[in-house]
């Protein structure tokens, strides 16, 4: 029940691993692509900030699938975070906003620039949706500063943003450097997400524009929004792409797609190699995560000394309730519900609680 409940939930996580996506935002990509048609002619790619890797799974597939000599389509991969190797897929673990990444990036396309740019990147947000939109609109910024120092003339960047109140700022800076820019929402994102994707089409920098990393473009406390009008308010058209007939990324859907095809569990694609989480995990398995309140999370620490009937109109009538306290002060630590009396002896010796013999 546990491992399927994601896929009744998501019906685009559920797809991602039958076909052989590392994460479902591959689809955003898929249908980004379906719409403005952004890997047509592209042998030279790069894909910032890549892990998992799903962007650039589906760049590999996609521009090698299609190139009669996939040997011709060079595919660069960065992210700070190590990443589970691709086909075809060149990965730099290193930092956007190095100039010396971005002469990495270059020096694997022989001294030539790319014909697109991708980036999924987001931070891990916190809820605020303030906040969120400003760390986001700073790591575009970043991917947008290295953009210009490897794509070429007419090409195409792509990048996630947060769609705040002063995007206006974001959308003007954009359009410096490319001439045309759409907010593309694609059907597999949320729509109860602020998330979108900017499509910046025929890269077209000023004339005599030197790219650095030194001066970061965004700055909100020079601009006063409420002073902007008309054609300074830069209005920047907004397409959702995807079939709109399709599956809405919103909706539950039943396990069992298609008529016949019974559901079947498929695990992710890709593990994370090195998550942040892994020695968490490792501690709670030998328990020793500790707990609120809790030296450590053992619960042998902790002796049971009560349970109490459920009422029968809430749960089987022949369930209890055993009320585990902290022998210090006496307060409820966690509670566990029983079905019948065998249960509950079994159940304590798995905890490997100790029983007062009068009590049981």
């Amino acid at each position: 029940m546990g491992r399927s409940s994601k896929d009744k939930r998501d019906v685009y996580y559920r797809l991602a691993k039958e076909e052989g996506w590392r994460a479902r935002s591959a689809f955003k990509l898929l249908q980004i692509n379906e719409e403005f048609c952004i890997f047509e002619g592209v042998k030279k790619a790069v894909d910032l900030c890549a892990a998992p890797g799903s962007w650039s799974q589906v760049l590999s597939r996609k521009l090698r699938g299609q190139s009669a000599n996939p040997d011709d389509v060079k595919i660069v991969a960065v992210d700070l975070q190590a990443m589970a190797p691709l086909p075809g897929v060149i990965q730099i673990q290193g930092d956007i906003t190095e100039e010396s990444t971005a002469h990495q990036i270059i020096s694997h396309f022989k001294g030539e620039q790319a014909d697109l740019v991708v980036c999924d990147g987001a931070p891990d947000v916190t809820g605020l949706h303030d906040i969120d939109t400003y760390i986001q609109a700073q790591l575009l910024v970043a991917a947008l500063n290295i953009t210009t120092h490897v794509l070429r003339p007419g090409g195409t960047f792509v990048a996630k943003i947060f769609r705040g109140k002063d995007i206006t700022l974001l959308y003007s800076q954009l359009k410096i450097f490319f001439p045309r820019v759409t907010v593309a929402k694609p059907r597999s994102s949320r729509n109860s997400s602020i998330e979108a994707f900017v499509v910046c089409q025929n890269y077209s920098p000023p004339e005599g524009y030197v790219p650095t990393m030194a001066n970061p473009l965004l700055n909100y406390d020079c601009v006063d929004f409420d002073e902007l009008e008309g054609p300074n308010r830069i209005i920047v058209p907004f397409i959702a792409c995807g079939d709109l007939s399709g599956f809405d990324s919103d909706r539950t859907y039943p396990l069992e797609l298609k008529e016949g095809k019974e559901y079947v569990y498929h695990p992710p694609v890709q593990t994370p190699i090195d998550p942040p989480y892994k020695e968490a995990c490792e501690l709670k398995k030998q328990q020793q995560l500790a707990k609120p309140g809790m030296s450590s999370g053992k619960l042998e620490e902790h002796r049971f000394d009560e349970y109490v009937p459920v009422p029968a109109d809430t749960i089987d009538s022949k369930a209890f309730q055993l009320c585990f306290r902290s022998p210090q002060d006496n307060s409820l630590i966690s509670q566990v519900a029983l079905s019948t009396c065998d249960n509950m002896e079994s159940s304590l010796s798995r905890l490997n609680l100790e029983t007062d013999n009068s009590s049981s």
